[in-house]
C-alpha cells in the first residue's frame, strides 16, 4: 500500500559551485526534519551525503549521493551534488531525476563560475529553479549587492521569497507573509513583486488582484507553480546551513511550494530511434506500466553493481519482473532499496516521483530505461549534454599480471561516471584515461590504489600522429633464402600513390599472367599492411594511399606464403623512402567558454598553439565562446594553462575534425625520435 501520494513528493538536486555549503545543507535539512540525531560536519568526515574515504580526505564532495527524508505531510528525495568542475558528470546526471534545481550560491564569494554553469545545464532541461544563498552569518558579506548580482545574471525573474532579518539570525517570508521586518529591503515590497511575477501567468487571476488589491495563498498556487515550470519565477532563499538560520523556512518553501511530480515539466522522453523519434509524455500514474530512468550506477563492493533511477510512471514493486531498454529478457527486481547517503534502506515498492535502487543487475547501465511491457520498447530519455573529457593520462599496470584486471576496473569506473573514459589506442598500444581535469583523474588514480589496489605507472598520452606520402612511387623486393632443402623465394613490385585526407588505404591487385599465383596475392597484401600498421619512416600507421601490385615472380617449389609476407612488407617499404613521406597530426575542434574579458588572452593563447581562431560567440550575457582549430598536440596542459589565464572561470571541449601535415621541423623530431628509440629496441 502506498505510504504517501505522488503529488506528496518533492524531488530536488542541490547544485552550485564548490565550497557552497551543499552538503553542510543537506546535514542540516536532514537534522531539522529529524532524519539524523545529531549534525555531522564536512570537516570532521562524518556527513551523511560524504561517506566516500576519498570525500573526507578531501573535504568536499566527488560523488552525487541521495537522501530522504519526511517534512510535514510531503517526502522529499534530495540529491547532494559535486561543485567543483572536473565532477559536474555527476551534478548533470543528477538534474534527470528531480522537479527542482536548487542553486547554492555562497554568501561570500558570490555568483561563480560552476553556478553559471549548473543554471545553464537546469534551464536546457527545463527544470524548475530555486536559489539558496548560504552562508549570509559569513563576514564581509554584501546580501543587497548579490541579490543584484543573481538579478542582473540570472534575470530580473529572480525574486526574494524571503529575507533574512534581525542581523541574518532569523528568516521571515515574503510570499505568504504581506508585512514585515528585515535587514533590508521591504517584505511589503518584496510580497508585492512576488505576487506581481505569479499572477502575470494567469490573466483571470492577474484580473481579480488588479480590482481587490490583493489575492489568497491558494488562489496563487496553481499560476506560483506555472512560473516556476516557465521560469517567469526564480525564488531566491537565504540560509546558514551553519547555525541553522532558514532551514526550517527551506523545508517549508520545499512542501508548501516546490512542484511535485504532477506539477513540474515532464521529462523529455523520446518513442523511437534517430530521426523517427517522437516526443512521448510520462503518466505519473502508479497503475500505469512501469517507466523508470537510470541517472546513476554504483559499484559498491559489498552490494555489488545498482542501478539508481527515478520513477516516472508506474509502480516498481519487489519480486516485479522489468526489461532494461530494448533487452528481450526481463529480470526480477530481488530487492528495492532507498539511499541514505551509503546505507540501503530496503522497500517493497517505488512510487511516480520516487528515487531509489536495485542491485545486482549486470545490464543496468547509466541512461538505461527500466520497463514492464514491451509497449515500452524504444523509449529513450533526451540525453543530457556532458561535458567532454579530454584531460588524458596514459597508464599501466606495475605487475604484468594485473593487465586484465586493469580493464575490468577501468570499466566499472566508466559505468560509475558520465565524464571519465577509458581508450585503448592500437595506434600507441597504449592505455589512456580521460576525464575532466587534473584533480579529476588524481582521485580516480587513488580509488584504483586503495579501493582496487592497482599499482599503476602513468606518463602523458603519445599523440596519434600518421604517416602518409605525397607523390608516387614504385618498390621491388626479391626475397630469396636457402638453407638446404626447400628455400624461400618471392618476389613483388608494386607502385603506391597518395589518395585524398580520409580516404585511407587501397590495396589493388594488377599482376597479370599468374606470375604471382593468386594464392599468394593474400600475403603480398598481409606484408603491405604489416609495414603500413606498424609505419616505416616514425613508427606511427600510414594512411590515404592506394598499393597497386603489378609484377613479380614465383618458384614452383620455394614459394611459400611466408616468402610473399616478406616480399610485400619490403617492396612497400623500398616504394615508401622514394614517395616523400610526410607526418600528419590530428587537428581538433576547440570551443572556450570564458569571461569576456579573457577574449583577447583566448584568441592570442590559440594563436601560440599554431591555432586558427574560427569565430566568438555570445554565450551569455558575461560569457563569450571563442572557437577554432588547434593541433591536439598543443593541448597537453592546456587545462591547467586555462585555468590560469582565466582564474578557473575557463571551460573547453574539444572533437576531432581532421588530419593535417605536421610542420618539417616536427616531423624531423619524429622521426629522429623513433629512431633512437628503434636501435635502444
Amino acid at each position: 500500500m502506498q505510504k504517501y501520494s505522488t503529488e506528496a513528493i518533492r524531488a530536488v538536486a542541490l547544485v552550485g559551485h564548490g565550497a557552497a555549503g551543499k552538503t553542510t545543507l543537506a546535514e542540516a535539512l536532514l537534522g531539522r526534519a529529524g532524519a539524523i540525531r545529531a549534525l555531522g560536519s564536512v570537516e570532521r568526515g562524518n556527513t551523511v551525503c560524504d561517506f566516500d574515504p576519498l570525500e573526507k580526505t578531501y573535504g568536499h564532495s566527488l560523488n552525487s549521493a541521495l537522501v530522504n527524508f519526511a517534512w510535514r505531510d510531503t517526502h522529499i528525495h534530495l540529491i547532494d551534488t559535486p561543485g567543483y568542475p572536473d565532477f559536474s558528470g555527476q551534478a548533470i546526471g543528477a538534474l534527470a531525476a528531480v522537479e527542482t534545481a536548487i542553486v547554492v550560491i555562497n554568501a561570500q564569494s558570490g555568483i561563480e563560475f560552476a553556478t553559471r554553469r549548473m543554471m545553464k545545464w537546469a534551464q536546457a532541461r527545463q527544470l524548475c529553479c530555486m536559489i539558496v544563498v548560504n552562508k549570509i552569518d559569513a563576514e564581509n558579506v554584501d546580501l543587497p549587492a548579490l541579490l543584484e548580482d543573481i538579478q542582473q545574471a540570472f534575470g530580473k525573474e529572480c525574486l526574494p521569497i524571503n529575507l533574512p532579518a534581525h542581523g541574518g539570525k532569523d528568516i521571515v517570508d515574503c510570499f505568504f507573509n504581506p508585512d514585515g521586518d528585515s535587514d533590508f529591503s521591504s517584505v511589503k515590497a518584496a510580497h508585492a513583486a512576488l505576487v506581481d511575477q505569479v499572477v502575470e501567468v494567469d490573466e483571470a487571476l492577474m484580473a481579480i488582484y488588479l480590482e481587490q488589491g490583493e489575492v489568497s495563498a491558494e488562489q496563487l498556487h496553481a499560476p506560483f507553480e506555472k512560473a516556476l515550470r516557465e521560469r517567469h519565477l526564480i525564488p531566491v532563499c537565504f540560509t546558514s546551513a551553519r547555525n541553522g538560520t532558514g532551514i526550517t523556512e527551506l523545508l517549508d518553501i520545499f512542501a508548501r511550494l516546490a512542484p511535485n511530480p504532477m506539477e513540474g515539466n515532464p521529462p523529455p522522453f523520446l518513442k523511437g530511434e534517430g530521426a523517427d523519434a517522437v516526443e512521448f509524455h510520462a503518466e505519473p500514474d502508479p497503475k500505469q506500466h512501469v517507466l523508470a530512468h537510470v541517472f546513476k550506477v554504483i559499484i559498491d563492493p559489498y552490494v555489488g553493481k545498482l542501478g539508481v533511477f527515478r520513477v516516472h510512471q508506474g509502480t516498481v514493486r519487489r519480486d516485479s519482473q522489468l526489461f532494461v531498454g530494448n533487452g528481450s529478457r526481463p529480470f526480477k527486481v530481488a530487492h528495492l532499496y532507498f539511499l541514505q547517503g551509503k546505507e540501503y534502506v530496503e522497500t517493497d515498492a517505488l512510487f511516480p516521483g520516487d528515487l531509489g535502487a536495485v542491485a545486482k543487475v549486470e545490464e543496468i547501465e547509466f541512461d538505461a530505461v527500466l520497463h514492464d511491457s514491451h509497449d515500452e520498447d524504444h523509449i529513450h530519455l533526451r540525453p543530457l549534454e556532458f561535458p567532454v573529457p579530454m584531460h588524458g593520462l596514459a597508464v599501466e599496470t606495475k605487475k604484468k599480471n594485473d593487465e586484465q584486471r586493469l580493464f575490468e576496473v577501468l570499466h566499472k569506473l566508466e559505468l560509475e561516471d558520465p565524464c571519465f573514459r577509458m581508450e585503448r589506442h592500437p595506434t600507441t598500444n597504449e592505455t589512456v584515461i580521460r576525464a575532466l581535469g587534473d584533480l579529476h583523474l588524481r582521485t580516480k588514480l587513488e580509488k584504483l590504489t586503495q579501493q582496487y589496489k592497482l599499482e599503476l605507472a602513468t606518463k602523458p598520452p603519445r599523440i596519434a600522429y600518421r604517416e602518409t606520402i605525397s607523390r608516387k612511387a614504385e618498390g621491388h623486393c626479391r626475397h630469396k633464402k636457402q638453407t638446404g632443402g626447400a628455400g624461400q623465394f618471392g618476389e613483388v613490385f608494386l607502385r603506391i600513390e597518395p589518395l585524398a585526407r580520409g580516404k585511407g588505404y587501397e590495396f589493388v591487385d594488377q599482376v597479370k599472367g599468374g606470375v604471382i599465383p593468386t594464392v599468394y596475392i593474400p600475403a603480398v597484401e598481409k606484408g603491405v599492411r604489416m609495414a603500413l600498421d606498424a609505419g616505416v619512416i616514425a613508427g606511427y600507421p600510414v594512411d590515404d594511399l592506394r598499393v597497386t601490385v603489378y609484377d613479380g615472380k614465383h618458384h614452383p617449389v620455394d614459394s611459400k606464403e611466408i616468402a610473399f609476407v616478406s616480399a610485400g612488407r619490403k617492396a612497400i617499404i623500398d616504394a615508401f623512402s622514394k614517395a616523400a613521406p610526410i607526418m600528419l597530426e590530428p587537428i581538433v575542434n576547440i570551443d572556450i567558454d570564458a569571461p569576456e574579458a579573457y577574449v583577447g588572452d583566448m584568441t592570442a593563447e590559440i594563436a601560440s598553439k599554431r591555432g586558427q581562431i574560427t569565430g566568438t560567440e555570445q554565450r551569455s550575457a558575461e560569457v563569450i565562446s571563442t572557437s577554432g582549430q588547434v593541433p591536439l598536440a598543443e593541448l597537453t596542459d592546456f587545462q591547467n594553462r586555462l585555468r590560469s589565464l582565466t582564474g578557473g572561470q575557463g571551460s573547453y571541449s574539444v572533437e576531432f575534425s581532421h588530419y593535417a601535415q605536421v610542420p618539417a621541423q616536427m616531423q624531423t623530431q619524429l622521426v629522429s625520435q623513433h629512431k633512437v628509440e628503434h636501435e635502444e629496441d
